[in-house]
């Protein structure tokens, strides 16, 4: 309902008009950027008038610049109370934008309240440069040259919304909030929100959302680069009074992934992402160790990277607009059937193919993981592929096959008995020649297990003469008897030396176990003939002739 001009000149001359502030919120903090000051009206019985009510008759009667005046000079007063780092968003009416003595108000009044120019951000809507470009641009030259920023407000309402944009040197750009309350339904909503972002961050501009009124659309706004909202979400407008309740709140830092709309495809495919973003998403495309594609339905390469290109043997133009099939025609015979099953939803990994590029010598390994790429109404646009060459990785797997092979071969037919333990003694492996000689398993063996097999008298000795070797950081000499798969006893031999790293210290022990009782059978056969023989010849002394 709109006001009737007797009313509104009374209200101007006993100062009913004062100012409320909307908080202005950095989205990835969660933290205050200042407040947009908005003119209400305190009726004296009517209580309190929105601004549609009055600002039009105040606009034709010829008193907005009075009733400017009267807001900025109260809300300047207050804001000159609050954290330096806060600012104070303004609104310029369409009508002003022929006075050029705006610029000279504005700083008359920064300057009467004590509240730095620095800290203040006219807004300018886009229909009020209609008709007055030209004076808009004096008029925003001088602004800044004062030490204002300027704002393009409701930015994609109007007729000339570009041209605006290259023809004012804004310093944010706001997007419209009827863009903002329409986006999570509404495709093209989402878009053209996307595209402002976008531009602005291309412009060097900083975005704000305007009329924030869910967690949801904060999230799309920030998962589109948006770095300012502002919305019922994160308050309403309160006057002065209230302003220190606003300031004491903690807000949180919006965080992407909370709401079900992120967690869906219509955010995690998000086809319009800003400029800066898609610069970091093609030096990540171009940069990745892997070879990267996307493929359209009819499986025709949209786009790759240089890493790709080199394992097709062939430059990256000679891919662009022609199907797999047509570019590498054994390669698609091999992966055809897994790329078409994407097409329907269902992702393909670990596809391996073998291929011959020109130029390299020898059969090359591909493994490729193909995945549907999905836009924000679901529907599969087409394949996403990933491709690593493993010809290198496979053939160091033959190679240490071979090599185990040839380990276990040689192990198999080696008459001593390998064994391994780390720096405190602990035994981590042995070989398969102590399981068939001592019936004991590997796992029964490791740590102090492998004691189990020895004679009982040879146990304390042995782990004694150990430690001390480890100890000492010696090479380790022992001897003692082992229980057989027969029950008996046998003598075995360990001997083993440790292994140092660059700074000194023992990484582990290496060493292995030999069979010694043959030969402890011929020494004790020699002990006991010598014993004989002494005993012959003290019972039957020699005496020379």
């Amino acid at each position: 309902m709109h006001m009737d001009a007797v009313e509104i000149r009374r209200a101007l001359d006993a100062n009913e008009f004062i100012p409320f502030f909307q908080p202005l919120v950095v989205l990835r903090t969660g933290q205050l950027a200042g407040f947009e000051v908005l003119a209400r009206w305190q009726h004296h019985t009517r209580g309190l008038i929105p601004p549609n009510d009055f600002i039009p008759s105040a606009e034709k009667e010829g008193w907005i610049d009075e009733l400017m005046d009267g807001i900025l000079q109260k809300a300047f007063m207050i804001g000159a109370s609050i954290p330096e780092h806060l600012t104070l968003s303004v609104n310029i009416s369409p009508v002003q934008m022929n006075d050029m003595a705006l610029p000279g108000k504005i700083l008359s009044v920064s300057q009467q309240t004590g509240f730095a120019m620095d800290r203040i951000i006219v807004e300018i809507t886009e229909s009020g440069l209609m008709g007055h470009l030209e004076s808009a641009q004096s008029i925003v030259s001088d602004l800044k040259a004062m030490g204002c920023k300027v704002a393009l407000d409701d930015f994609g309402t109007g007729y000339s919304s570009l041209l605006h944009l290259h023809s004012l040197p804004f310093d944010d750009l706001k997007v419209d909030q009827s863009f903002v309350s329409s986006m999570k339904d509404r495709r093209e909503s989402r878009k053209i929100v996307a595209a402002v972002i976008g531009l602005g961050q291309s412009l060097g501009l900083t975005t704000v959302g305007e009329g924030v009124e869910t967690q949801e659309q904060a999230e799309m706004l920030l998962w589109m680069g948006c770095e300012i909202g502002q919305g019922w979400l994160f308050g309403r407008p309160v006057p002065a009074a209230k302003l220190p309740d606003v300031m004491a709140i903690l807000r949180p830092k919006i965080s992407l992934g909370l709401s079900t709309l992120l967690a869906s495809n219509s955010m995690r495919n998000f086809d319009g992402l800003p400029a800066q973003r898609l610069a970091q998403l093609q030096a990540v495309y171009d940069g990745a160790p892997v070879g990267l594609a996307f493929l359209d339905r009819e499986l025709r390469y949209v786009s790759l990277n240089q890493r790709l290109a080199v394992m097709n043997g062939l430059p990256v133009e000679d891919h662009l607009a022609r199907s797999v099939a047509d570019v590498l025609p054994e390669q698609f015979a091999q992966v055809e059937t897994y790329i078409r099953q994407v097409l329907d939803g269902e992702g393909a990994t670990a596809v391996e193919v073998t291929t011959e590029i020109p130029g390299v010598k020898g059969v090359r390994a591909l493994l490729l993981s193909n995945q549907p790429a999905i836009d924000e109404e679901g529907e599969i646009i087409g394949v996403s592929m990933a491709v690593v060459d493993v010809t290198e990785r496979k053939r160091a797997v033959r190679a240490l096959r071979e090599s185990e092979d040839h380990y276990r071969h040689m192990v198999e037919f080696n008459p001593q008995t390998p064994w391994i333990m780390d720096p405190e003694g602990k035994t981590l492996e042995v070989s398969p020649e102590w399981e068939s000689t001592t019936g004991l398993t590997k796992e029964e063996s490791r740590d102090h297990g492998w004691l189990d097999a020895l004679h009982p008298d040879d146990v304390v000795a042995t782990e004694r003469t150990i430690a001390e070797f480890i100890a000492a950081g010696l090479p380790i000499s022992v001897e003692y008897r082992v229980r057989n798969r027969e029950g008996g006893w046998k003598w075995m031999r360990s001997r083993g030396a440790p292994r140092f790293d660059a700074a000194g210290q023992i990484v582990c022990w290496y060493g292995s176990v030999e069979d010694i009782d043959e030969r402890k059978q011929l020494e004790d056969a020699l002990r006991e003939t010598e014993a004989k023989l002494q005993a012959a010849l003290a019972t039957h002394p020699v005496v020379a002739g």
